[in-house]
């Protein structure tokens, strides 16, 4: 509960609030003294608010960021990120080794660590999930690891040739070519290690039923309400987690979050409104927390529907849309407008590329040089959630609609259910979709390789595009070594890029999360990795 409220009010309080999964349950009976409150301190249930379900709880399945939170407190990956920055830690690999010529990885893995199931986590384990994986039949169903990893098993783009056991608790990677992201890649929540037991026993139903070694148990899913993960009382890191508890509450609407947060509902919500900070600043019971900006919002084409297979027509809405109107109405001072598919936090980020200014007279041109000097009309699909790089989709639609109507593109806004867009946008129905994109982990290839290459269709590259110099620079780029050669060929594939004018990229946002003031030890990570582990309720 807030600080003020009083011992007695609490008493009566308590028990109420645990049914809830209100903030200030603590579920360990009477509290005597100020002194009993404060050594109970760890312990409770932080329920967290965000706007859209999982779409599944499997991560290699899923690219959706709701699916990947819930993931990460349950699974874990052989190497992890640094708590603040996307540098590379051991995890369930306590130390390894790179060769010389960087085909071949060696994995030393902690020992005695189990899986929720009560098996035992080793090189077998590790060995078993990449073995899943390698062997998928279809971008659908592992798109992360077809993104990241070239293809499946016998595929000729296909980066792993083989993982196999050296003894139970040491495993070796051997790579067709080497990849300089590979450690950062094995770090995605995508690639957590799950007990083989439980996919082998629940099959198609694995993604529902996650089994990891985390610091949080899966228990329930009540679809489109809530998800309930509670402590792994044997978690192999010893005093952690300091939660017993998290819900993932689903409230659409942002301002009905913001709501429930000041009403004490919930503890820590995402996708706040830019509008709304001031408010939450203002709110002594509440506080901000910013996740440091590493995303891309944008406009997408399917280049290979009419009539955005004309590059022309493309440049055309390129120039018609006002980027700085939108940030301005919407964004409210949180984002910067973007020129680049990556950030500029990004090594390989092309600041030298001049924009498509906001100019109608030149969009208008390129139309009627297309063979569209009357228009058209088009299907514009929306984003029917708030995510950190598109806070309202529905009302930044609606200012795109107004931009395409001045040069007599007839936009009809389309959207649907969260899961249903996704997969329907991968598949290439959409002919022109809201996306975005937090990078995984840092580096330049998890936003180009993985979102425009050719060999990313029908998995990230929801825009179809496939260019074969552009593809030429990202493969050289994965197999240097020198992070200067490797910016200077990223920023080649980015001219090429921005010409092609797959996307319209719209801003670069800083995220705005927004919590109760007695929340400890929770920082937004860059990457959008979120474990709540080390978060206490003071």
């Amino acid at each position: 509960m807030k600080k003020g409220i009083s011992i007695i009010f609490s008493l009566l309080l308590v028990l109420s609030l645990a049914l809830m999964g209100c903030s200030g349950s603590k579920e360990t009976g009477k509290e005597d003294s100020a002194e009993k409150k404060e050594e109970t301190a760890e312990g409770g249930t932080l329920v967290y608010a965000r706007g859209g379900d999982a779409v599944k709880l499997d991560p290699a399945t899923v690219t959706d960021g709701e699916s990947l939170i819930v993931s990460e407190q349950v699974l874990e990956t052989l190497v992890g990120y640094e708590k603040e920055t996307p540098d590379i830690v051991p995890n369930l690999a306590k130390d390894w080794e790179v060769s010389d010529d960087g085909l071949t990885y060696t994995f030393e893995l902690e020992e005695g660590v189990k899986f929720h199931d009560g098996t035992d986590f080793n090189a077998d384990a590790v060995v078993k999930n990449f073995e899943r994986w390698m062997n998928g039949k279809d971008e659908a169903q592992f798109p992360y690891f077809v993104s990241q990893f070239g293809g499946f098993k016998g595929e000729e783009a296909a980066v792993i040739k083989e993982v196999k056991v050296v003894d139970d608790h040491k495993v070796e990677f051997t790579l067709f070519r080497p990849q300089a992201p590979f450690l950062k890649n094995l770090a995605m929540t995508p690639f957590a290690i799950s007990s083989p037991a439980a996919f082998e026993e629940f099959g198609d139903k694995y993604i529902e039923n996650p089994v990891g070694t985390g610091p949080f148990k899966f228990d329930s899913w009540k679809r489109n309400d809530t998800i309930t993960v509670v402590k792994n009382e044997d978690y192999w890191k010893e005093g952690l987690p300091k939660l017993d508890k998290v819900i993932f509450k689903v409230i659409a609407d942002n301002s009905a979050r913001l709501n429930a947060l000041i009403k004490g509902e919930v503890d820590l919500m995402d996708g706040l409104n830019p509008s709304d900070v001031a408010k939450v600043k203002g709110d002594s019971n509440l506080q901000i927390f910013e996740r440091p900006s590493m995303n891309v919002g944008y406009l997408g084409f399917n280049v290979e529907k009419e009539p955005f297979d004309n590059k022309k027509v493309r440049q055309a809405i390129s120039h018609a849309i006002n980027k700085q109107a939108i940030i301005d109405n919407f964004y409210e001072g949180t984002a910067e407008a973007a020129k680049n598919p990556i950030p500029p936090s990004i090594n390989g980020y092309n600041d030298e590329i001049e924009d498509y200014e906001f100019d109608l007279d030149k969009a208008k041109e390129l139309l009627e040089e297309a063979g569209f000097k009357d228009g058209f009309k088009m299907d514009l699909w929306a984003m029917p959630v708030p995510r950190p790089y598109m806070p309202n989709g529905q009302k930044v639609a609606e200012a795109i609609q107004a931009d395409l109507e001045k040069i007599g593109v007839e936009a009809n806004i389309v959207s649907m259910e969260w899961g249903t867009y996704l997969e329907k946008v991968r598949v290439g129905e959409a002919p022109m979709f809201m996306l975005g994109w937090t990078g995984d982990n840092g580096d330049a290839d998890n936003f180009l390789y993985a979102l425009l290459d050719k060999d990313s269709i029908n998995s990230n590259n929801y825009s179809r595009y496939a260019n074969e110099d552009v593809h030429k620079l990202l493969i050289e780029a994965q197999t240097e070594t020198d992070e200067d050669k490797r910016s200077d060929l990223y920023k080649k594939a980015l001219e090429i890029i921005h010409d092609d004018a797959p996307w319209v990229p719209l801003a670069h946002s800083v995220p705005q999360l927004a919590g109760i003031s007695t929340i400890d030890g929770f920082f937004p990570h860059p990457t959008g990795v979120q474990v709540f582990d080390e978060v206490t309720m003071k």
